[in-house]
């Protein structure tokens, strides 16, 4: 079978940038549809795309990372200056941040299970469609990801959870590389 040469040396030196290393300009819509589209096209066993995305940019992430703020200070009265920055540009650190929302639920014949590795699925393939469009992109989740309360600010409903929430931008410097697991510690053939 012939080698796809593009491809191989992506997987090869796929790399996701930090959020906060990421700056304008972000994707245009006509490029955020292309990538949600991409991203879409995941094993999905039923066909019951249990998975939604929601799109935050704009102003709209000054007011909710505002908003997520007050929450997380709320909780911890004692946050540091430098944590309540933070916590005031967490949906800013990137030009457009894309929630993965997973609408997993019982099925008489698609297990719940798949449905959410499904959800997954289509997180990696939103950083890869973002990266083929020349992103960066970094699949995150943070505490607002298992939040009720920054839930109903983000606009997830109760019965959902986030897959991930994918920060979309340009780079402003290119990343090392990391470590990876060696395949002798993370690989059995069977019979062997």
């Amino acid at each position: 079978m012939p080698v796809n040469a593009a491809l191989k040396t992506y997987l090869e030196t796929r790399r996701s940038i930090p959020a906060f290393q990421m700056c304008e300009p972000g994707p245009s819509r006509t490029e955020i549809e292309e990538m949600l589209r991409l991203a879409s096209r995941v094993p999905d066993h039923g066909k019951l795309a249990p998975w939604r995305f929601i799109v935050y940019s704009g102003a709209v992430r000054e007011r909710m990372s505002l908003e997520l703020a007050d929450i997380a200070m709320a909780r911890n009265p004692e946050m540091a200056d430098d944590m309540i920055a933070v916590e005031k540009n967490r949906l800013t650190r990137a030009p457009v941040v894309i929630a993965v929302v997973s609408c997993a639920a019982p099925h008489v014949k698609i297990p719940e299970w798949e449905q959410v590795l499904s959800a997954g699925a289509v997180c990696l393939n939103l950083v890869m469609a973002a990266n083929a469009l020349g992103y960066a992109s970094n699949w995150l989740t943070e505490w607002f990801a298992f939040d009720e309360k920054a839930h109903r600010v983000l606009g997830i409903s109760g019965d959902e959870k986030v897959a991930g929430f994918i920060h979309i931008g340009t780079p402003k410097m290119h990343p090392g590389e990391r470590p990876r697991p060696e395949l002798a510690d993370i690989v059995t053939f069977a019979g062997e």
